[in-house]
């Protein structure tokens, strides 16, 4: 998969670490960067990269993974999901087809983020009775209200 990475400066040596552990799953990853004190500014531009469908996802990185969450769902077509355990990491993907995943830097110890990013990547959405229709009602009020 071609995966989008981002973070805030902060979150740089963390990040660095996870692009490296998602190269040796087997992935392509590209780097958008953590200069940018405001990571509102990466975070939508990977969202807007993953809702254009140039990647297949997307993960991002702050001090506790809500600030980029916010600023990618501002992106239509994004849908990330803030993890913090390895249960909710696979649901993000398989119950709520979410492209983006998010976490903590100073909230998250490395190993957990490594498995969660793991059972993320490891993840396909299938549309499914229980989920589905779920899926179906934000994906259609986005399209439906973004600009």
């Amino acid at each position: 998969m071609k995966i989008a990475m981002g973070c805030d400066p902060n979150a740089e040596a963390f990040k660095q670490e996870m692009i490296e552990y998602v190269k040796s799953l087997g992935h392509e990853v590209t780097d958008f960067g953590s200069e940018d004190v405001i990571y509102a500014h990466t975070a939508i531009e990977v969202a807007e990269a993953v809702a254009a469908k140039k990647y297949d996802r997307g993960i991002l990185f702050c001090g506790t993974g809500i600030g980029v969450m916010l600023a990618a769902n501002k992106v239509k077509g994004a849908y990330a999901a803030v993890v913090g355990n390895v249960y909710s990491a696979k649901r993000a993907c398989l119950s709520n087809n979410c492209n983006i995943i998010t976490m903590g830097s100073q909230v998250t110890g490395n190993m957990l983020a490594k498995e969660m990013i793991s059972a993320y990547l490891a993840c396909e959405y299938v549309y499914n009775e229980r989920s589905g229709k779920k899926v179906d009602a934000y994906v259609e009020y986005d399209e439906k209200h973004s600009i």
